[in-house]
């Protein structure tokens, strides 16, 4: 098994956020098996300025550097217009590299994300907290038997929506039928990892009723959308009536505000963002496995069993590159850490196996609201 270089102290301070979860719910979590359970089920390290998972590179630029993410078909088929050219050949990270070496990285950045592809300036972000807002009332309650509508897709939120599960709560995964979490399309034991124990629920994003009676029934919800996304059929959490002490997680890449609520990011280039990178002969290299991730669902389940104590009634925002950023000081003290496989106990369930169960749960509960 390959291991990976992590800072041991990076790993510390993340078991710390492990331990206040466990404190709170009597689950125990291990940090070091969140962050590298990845790259043991696959066998899988980062090689200099590639990616562990091989969809993201380092850029040098001409005054420093930056991460272009391609993993989606959608990311490679606008590389022509991002480089201003007819055609690429069938791989297109050499003229990446070519083009962006001849620009700042904020043109990089800029031109980048004009497209819409997830890309990140290193350590462009800094350190901070999520942000707390009031949504409603509250009502304390503990994770055991409370309700999670998990949205979100992925690895942040999904694996906040699996601690919850093993905290107790029952969680619904929630997928488009026409385009469900792109994990399902990977390595199953991945999705297996992050989703076994839920309920599977297919849904129609555009017509929404059913999901918005789930989520006003919900004592929490998780989702990594963009905000638009979801405000723009009448879900967000301003639109959408909740239950007393609901609590509403909201995980992005760079944050909800501003012109940074529609960057696109993903794990890897995210840390970037944070800054959170290794060097070797004064260049960076990626850190961990899309580390942002694993970061920044261990951070969002803590916070929902914390806000669970003291009755909930809010929301909290999480930036992936922000989370990143807080750990990025813990350099030093590299470590092989070899990767620990998780535990699955439980398959992940196909796309809309449980959609009846959750129906009669969300009846139950409006029946029976509080």
């Amino acid at each position: 098994m390959t291991p990976l270089a992590i800072p041991m102290a990076l790993l510390r301070q993340a078991q710390q956020v492990a331990d206040d979860f466990t404190a709170r719910t009597g689950i125990t979590v291990d940090a070091t098996e969140l962050l590298t359970g990845r790259a043991a089920q696959l066998d899988i390290a980062p090689r200099a300025q590639v990616s562990a998972g091989g969809a993201t590179r380092l850029l040098a630029t001409d005054d420093g550097w930056c991460a272009l993410t391609l993993s989606r078909a959608d990311d490679i088929a606008v590389i022509p217009a991002l480089l201003q050219v007819d055609s690429v050949g069938n791989d297109p990270w050499p003229a990446v590299l070519d083009w962006a070496a001849m620009r700042t990285a904020a043109e990089v950045a800029g031109r980048a994300r004009l497209l819409g592809l997830p890309v990140a300036v290193l350590g462009e972000t800094a350190p901070a907290t999520p942000v707390v807002s009031p949504l409603g009332p509250a009502r304390t309650g503990s994770l055991a038997g409370a309700l999670v509508a998990d949205l979100s897709s992925m690895w942040a939120g999904p694996l906040c929506g699996q601690l919850l599960a093993r905290a107790g709560a029952t969680v619904v995964k929630v997928e488009s039928g026409g385009r469900p979490d792109g994990t399902r399309a990977g390595a199953p034991e991945f999705f297996d990892w992050m989703n076994g124990g839920k309920l599977s629920y297919a849904v129609d994003f555009d017509e929404p009723d059913d999901l918005a009676a789930l989520i006003q029934v919900a004592d929490v919800v998780i989702e990594s959308s963009r905000p638009a996304a979801l405000s723009r059929r009448g879900l967000g959490p301003d639109t959408v009536g909740t239950r007393p002490g609901q609590i509403w997680v909201r995980i992005t890449g760079h944050g909800a505000a501003g012109e940074k609520a529609d960057w696109v990011a993903f794990g890897d280039d995210a840390a970037v963002s944070g800054g959170l990178v290794g060097y070797r002969t004064a260049a960076p290299v990626f850190m961990g496995d899309a580390i942002a991730d694993p970061l920044t669902g261990l951070h969002a389940a803590a916070a929902v069993a914390a806000s669970r104590e003291h009755g909930g009634g809010e929301l909290i925002e999480f930036a992936m590159a922000a989370v990143a950023a807080g750990y990025r000081s813990q350099d030093g003290e590299d470590a092989d850490v070899i990767p620990v496989r998780p535990a699955v106990g439980l398959r992940g369930r196909e796309l809309g196996a449980d959609n009846e169960v959750v129906r009669r749960l969300v009846t139950k509960r409006i029946d029976a609201p509080c």
